[in-house]
């Protein structure tokens, strides 16, 4: 993980943020924050809040109470300023369906401003084995080659803040393989990364930190070994145990 420069904003900071669905509390004054360069890990059950936050962060969800700032821009007050520090692959991306694979990267370059934009794009469509699918519309690609048009999308413009959520759903061991090498080479150049999964073995391997959610509330962030000191069943326990054990619901076995 890269070291944050003080005089710099973060790429992300949540504050309080809370979300309710008819009398639901989907988040309960969750606070966080991501530093450039680091992968943080976002785990939790079924409805514990997971795409709530990531929506509510990308500013598909009206912020209700509480604050997401992106580079320091106030999501609820300079939405456009703080979309331009951001890339989200959403779990089941959806491209334009008259639009090929080659016109969804023109289109995102000139969303983002991004100048001189062709050779990152031919290095991307060549990372993620989708040049032979250039001119091939949104509306015929598969789930997998979906999933990789989002990948080269948020990675064109270099942004300082990617969201992802569930971003293996659909790819095959190559592209799987593919996937976690680019997430790792993101980090490093210094973008932050914030990166939803029930892939524990993905978290674990990839995540500087985790942030286990529950029931809407933040029930633990820090590195692994922090978690292992405060949460672990055991000594040298796994992810998978120390979300068990973070997450223990009445009538679970053990």
């Amino acid at each position: 993980m890269l070291a944050e420069d003080e005089t710099v904003a973060l790429p992300l900071r949540v504050d309080e943020l809370s979300k309710r669905y008819d009398g639901t509390q989907a988040l309960d004054a969750l606070t966080f924050e991501v530093r450039s360069g680091e992968i943080l890990g976002l785990v939790g059950p079924n409805g514990a809040g997971k795409t709530t936050a990531l929506r509510s962060i990308a500013g598909v969800l009206p912020i209700q109470d509480g604050s997401v700032e992106i580079c320091g821009n106030d999501v609820a007050k300079r939405e456009e300023a703080a979309k331009r520090c951001l890339a989200w692959v959403p779990d089941d991306p959806q491209p334009f369906d008259t639009l090929t694979v080659d016109e969804h990267l023109e289109f995102t370059a000139a969303l983002y401003r991004v100048r001189e934009w062709r050779p990152r794009a031919e290095e991307l469509l060549e990372r993620f084995e989708l040049v032979e699918k250039r001119a091939a519309l949104g509306g015929e690609l598969s789930r997998g080659m979906r999933q990789k048009l989002a990948f080269c999308c948020a990675w064109l413009p270099r942004p300082r803040l990617v969201l992802l959520d569930e971003p293996l759903s659909g790819l095959d061991p190559r592209g799987i393989r593919s996937a976690r090498t680019a997430i790792r080479e993101l980090a490093a150049e210094g973008t932050a990364v914030l990166l939803s999964s029930h892939l524990l073995e993905l978290i674990e391997a990839l995540a500087d930190r985790i942030l286990i959610l529950d029931q809407g509330r933040r029930v633990f962030v820090g590195t692994l070994d922090e978690a292992r000191a405060t949460l672990a069943p055991v000594e040298g326990s796994s992810l998978e145990e120390i979300f068990f054990a973070a997450t223990r619901r009445e009538g679970d076995a053990g």
